[in-house]
């Protein structure tokens, strides 16, 4: 069942990501070109010589930026197949629908909500090439302590669910991984490196296209891999004929 659930899930996130793609390309790479086209200003103006492309813009935006996606997406379909299939029958009375929806919007907010709300993504031109290092590492130390701390705040919920309740355990642990959340941000570094002169308009619009593309992505897979799987654990009984 577990294999079938993996298949079905890596479908979903074809689908997906195909989705994603789109959104990203009607949303996102518009942001990118002005992106581009003010770094090679602030180049030309400080007499740097261009550096030539490895890999075409056009073939980055179309090709690329599909293979990338959809890799991406399959991947995770995957990964949350798995995570479902642990999942189901150990959270209340939840049927599969209601199973993906919550897991989806709960890996949104752990994965990439609550990281990005302190380190949002950054268009080409902006960001230090010599702290690049930095930025991975506090980004993806981030990310590790928001999975870390789901895990304790779902481990506490659980505990609270069976002497006070569904209700009082779930807002428990909501509260828990919050304020959690809200004291490492806190102690973790700021980093600002977006140039003077950078438009304010087109980092905004990035920064909430990468994120649209991420909604996009997570409610799709959150919405169709509940009724695929709830087809699959509970099947239509065949018609007998006369």
């Amino acid at each position: 069942m577990t294999g079938r659930l993996l298949v079905r899930g890596m479908l979903v996130g074809l689908i997906a990501g195909i989705l994603a793609f789109g959104f990203a390309k009607v949303f996102g790479e518009p942001q990118v070109d002005r992106a581009i086209a003010f770094e090679a200003s602030m180049s030309h103006m400080h007499g740097d010589a261009e550096e030539p492309e490895l890999v075409s813009r056009e073939v980055q935006s179309t090709f690329g930026l599909l293979t990338g996606v959809v890799v991406y997406s399959v991947s995770l379909g995957g990964i949350f197949a798995l995570v479902f299939a642990y999942s189901l029958g150990r959270i209340g009375k939840v049927g599969p629908r209601g199973l993906s929806a919550l897991l989806a919007l709960a890996a949104f907010m752990v994965l990439i909500l609550v990281p990005e709300l302190k380190y949002p993504a950054n268009p080409p031109s902006v960001g230090n090439p010599d702290t690049i290092g930095l930025r991975t590492q506090v980004y993806f130390l981030m990310l590790l302590v928001s999975v870390v701390t789901a895990v304790i705040a779902i481990n506490a919920a659980r505990k609270l669910v069976a002497s006070r309740g569904p209700w009082a355990g779930a807002i428990a642990g909501v509260a828990l991984y919050l304020v959690i959340m809200a004291v490492a941000g806190s102690l973790f570094p700021v980093i600002n490196e977006v140039p003077e002169h950078f438009s304010a308009d087109v980092l905004w619009k990035f920064r909430t296209s990468s994120l649209g593309i991420q909604v996009v992505l997570w409610t799709s897979i959150g919405l169709i891999f509940g009724p695929v799987a709830e087809r699959l654990l509970n099947p239509a009984p065949r018609r007998v004929r006369a």
